[in-house]
Parts: structure tokens; C-alpha cells; sequence
């Protein structure tokens, strides 16, 4: 029987790893909104003197880990393993930035998930003791993201709406299995739920299903109440699949007063997103504001809940529908 499994889907860790440092680059948008003052670096234009996107969301990527490392008095070398993910097809961004670190890497793939997936994993091998020290990044690139999943940018396509705005940045972690500041007790794997939305433009509604499903499963696992924690945030639904998500906790008598949104977040409403924030970099970044206002004891346990659609640009093409799966991590100080 497995020693450390709660209930269906919850992870328990007996020696919780911490986080030791953290690091976020954004774009200009991110770094003119309401939490620009909080990330570490803000470029001036998206492409950050690089010949492309791609190579412009590889460098934000690269630099966010580079500072994560410097925060923690490392270097590349004192990895034992590096797990970083994105959005761009084979996760080139992340290939290339571990081919920087040249240490042992995993990548992963959960879309706008990956931040709290790579968290999960790491923390997995630090409480296994298969690792003493492990970086965590995921990124994303508005420009990379709507040339890749939708149009290039240069064409003026109209978005509606339902759209949300995908993030420009990068935040890395790094986790150890010594300190006691910011810790990782618990970690809850989530599940494919599909229910049959295919709107490639309005992912947040899609997603909120899997937002619930494994907060549900969460609270069931543990025991725990919504009101245990001072902030359940998803990453990221936007404002269009955050009210779901709200309706959907209201229909199972679960409060909503603590929940919230990174891509709601990040973004001021003049700053015309639609329906807010999405990417890998979305909750990635943010997660640094939080972490923040943890240590000035603004929070002191959240549930940060990672949302990823997995869709594909061939698969919407053949009329499929978008399977989500929403991964979540338990911070406390």
C-alpha cells in the first residue's frame, strides 16, 4: 500500500520540500500591469534583441533560471536534476535552456499546468531522496504562442472576447529538501476531464471542469475545508472560466470567497486582454508575486491549482474537443 497517498489522488511528503528561491522575466505588457513591480525583470519589446520569438522565449527562460540560481548562491552544476516545460511544439524553449545547464533534465509537457506539474515532480524526487536539489521553470511567449496555437500576430486577427492573452515570461524555482520558509506538504495529481468544449478560444471554460474536479478531490483526500486556506488560485482560467469555475463550486455548496485566478491577476482590465492571462508563464510569474506576499505574511497557506488545456492545432482542426487536466500544490510558510 502506498505509505504516502492520500485518498484517490493527494501525495503527502514526510520531509516537505521547500523552495529556496524563485525568479521571474516578463514581457513589457506583464511588466506595465499591476504586478510589475513584483518580477524581477521586464523587457522592453518582446523580442529582447533576439532574431525571433522562439529564441526571445528561450533567453526569458534562460535568464529566469540563471537568477533563481544567483538568489540561491548556486550554480548550474549544483542541480541534480532540472525540470522545465512550455508551450512550443517538443518544448523547445526548455530543450535549449537545459542544454544550457548542461545537467540531468526532464522535460514536461501540461500546457498552462506545467508550472505545478514540474513542482510536483520535484518535490516527488526530494522527498524520495533521489535528488537534493532540483530547478523547476516553465515559460511562455505571446507571440510564439498565437503563431503556433492560432495566428501570427503580424495578420490583425480579431480575437473575441472569450480569448485570454498569453503570457510573456518565465519563472524558475529552485527546491531543496533543507530550510523551512516556504514549503510543498502535499501535492494533488490531476485527471483528464473532458466535457466536450471545443472553442479553442475560450479554454478557460473548458478548463474549469478540471479546476473542480481536483479541488474536490483534494478537499476529500485531506480532509480539508476551503477555508482552510487564506487563497485557492487557479492557473489560469481567466474571467470567463473563473465565474464557471465559481458557479460549479457554488452548485457543490463549496464557498468561493478565497478563490481567484492568475491570469485575472496579472493584467489590469485597460490593459485589453479580454478574458484575461493564460500560458506557462501566467501562473509561473505570478506564483513569484505570491510567494512574495507569503513571506510578508500576507498568506500564509494557499492551494495553487495549475490549469492546462491539451489541445493541439491539428486537433482542433479535425473537430476534437480539448481534454484539461488541473495539477495542484499546496504552498504553507
Amino acid at each position: 500500500m502506498a505509505q504516502k497517498k492520500l485518498g484517490k489522488q493527494t501525495l503527502q511528503f514526510g520531509s516537505a520540500p521547500v523552495i529556496l528561491s524563485k525568479a521571474s522575466v516578463v514581457g513589457p505588457k506583464e511588466g506595465q500591469g499591476p504586478l510589475g513591480s513584483y518580477f524581477d525583470l521586464a523587457l522592453q519589446d518582446n523580442l529582447d534583441n533576439q532574431k525571433s520569438w522562439e529564441m526571445s522565449e528561450q533567453k526569458i527562460m534562460q535568464h529566469s533560471i540563471e537568477l533563481a540560481l544567483e538568489k540561491a548562491g548556486l550554480v548550474p552544476d549544483d542541480l541534480d536534476l532540472y525540470l522545465a516545460g512550455d508551450l512550443l511544439n517538443q518544448i523547445i524553449s526548455s530543450n535549449y535552456t537545459a542544454r544550457f545547464l548542461s545537467t540531468s533534465f526532464l522535460g514536461l509537457y501540461g500546457a498552462c499546468s506545467t508550472l505545478v506539474e514540474g513542482l510536483a515532480v520535484g518535490s516527488l524526487l526530494l522527498d524520495g531522496e533521489y535528488a537534493d536539489t532540483v530547478g523547476v521553470s516553465a515559460s511562455s511567449h505571446h507571440d510564439t504562442a498565437e503563431r503556433q496555437l492560432r495566428f501570427p500576430t503580424e495578420l490583425g486577427v480579431q480575437r473575441p472576447p472569450s480569448a485570454q492573452w498569453t503570457v510573456t515570461g518565465a519563472g524558475s524555482y529552485i527546491l531543496t529538501k533543507a530550510g523551512s520558509l516556504l514549503k510543498i506538504p502535499q501535492v494533488t495529481i490531476g485527471k483528464i476531464v473532458d466535457k466536450g468544449v471545443s472553442d479553442s478560444n475560450d479554454m478557460g471554460t473548458a478548463m474549469a471542469a478540471a479546476a473542480l474536479d481536483t479541488i474536490k478531490v483534494h478537499l476529500q483526500d485531506t480532509g480539508n475545508k476551503m477555508e482552510d486556506y487564506d487563497l485557492i488560485i487557479t492557473g489560469d482560467l481567466g474571467l470567463l472560466g473563473l465565474n464557471v469555475l465559481k458557479e460549479l463550486l457554488k452548485h457543490e455548496n463549496l464557498p468561493t470567497d478565497n478563490v481567484s485566478d492568475c491570469g485575472i491577476m496579472i493584467y489590469a482590465p485597460d490593459q485589453d486582454t479580454h478574458s484575461g492571462g493564460s500560458g506557462c508563464g501566467c501562473s509561473a510569474v505570478v506564483l513569484c508575486y505570491l510567494l512574495d506576499q507569503m513571506l510578508k505574511n500576507k498568506y500564509k497557506k494557499i492551494f495553487l491549482v495549475g490549469t492546462g488545456a491539451l489541445l493541439s492545432p491539428t486537433s482542433i482542426f479535425q473537430g476534437e474537443s480539448i481534454p484539461c487536466i488541473a495539477h495542484g500544490a499546496v504552498i504553507e510558510k
